[in-house]
């Protein structure tokens, strides 16, 4: 498959993850989803090119470490990431079912560019079952209820009605 091709790929895969995202009315959604596929696997795929170039116009020899090109990747999404996590009111916070999207869709994006296509496939599909199947079964089978909603939901006494109480 061509590098190219590669890029067609992740960014296609983390388009697929986007439209979910996108469709829950999430801050992070198809275009972010397709940019952090895409420029992963593009980094990925300009290394060793790079390295080529570089090693030509500096005295010494450069040796390729493709984990640190990983490493700076995944360093540059969790700002990304960190910038999709919002704390509201008390203990609330929305965000990290995003963030974590966009951490595993650089991981997809990385998977195709060295060849992994079937994996980051396999794993695109994983994400649509966790973010939607797995979402519906929270909402109905696991109590999502804040205790900031309980509070907001409680009925609201009257200074009078607290005064009645305690006499």
């Amino acid at each position: 498959m061509s590098d190219f091709a590669e890029i067609i790929v992740a960014s296609l895969l983390g388009a697929i993850i986007g439209l979910e995202r996108e469709l829950s009315g999430k801050p992070a959604g198809l275009r972010t989803h397709m940019f952090v596929a895409a420029g992963s696997a593009l980094l990925v795929v300009l290394t060793p090119s790079t390295l080529d170039q570089l090693g030509k116009s500096v005295s010494g020899e450069l040796t390729p470490d493709p984990i640190r090109v990983i490493q700076a990747i995944i360093v540059g999404i969790s700002f990304l990431g960190a910038g999709t996590i919002v704390h509201n009111r008390g203990e609330e916070v929305e965000g990290l079912t995003t963030a974590a999207s966009i951490y595993l869709t650089t991981g997809i994006g990385i998977a195709v560019a060295v060849g992994r296509v079937w994996l980051a496939i396999q794993v695109t599909v994983l994400a649509i079952i966790f973010l939607t199947v797995l979402s519906r079964v929270e909402y109905r089978w696991i109590d999502k209820i804040s205790p900031s909603d309980t509070d907001s939901k409680a009925p609201q006494q009257s200074a009078d009605d607290s005064n009645n109480q305690s006499s």
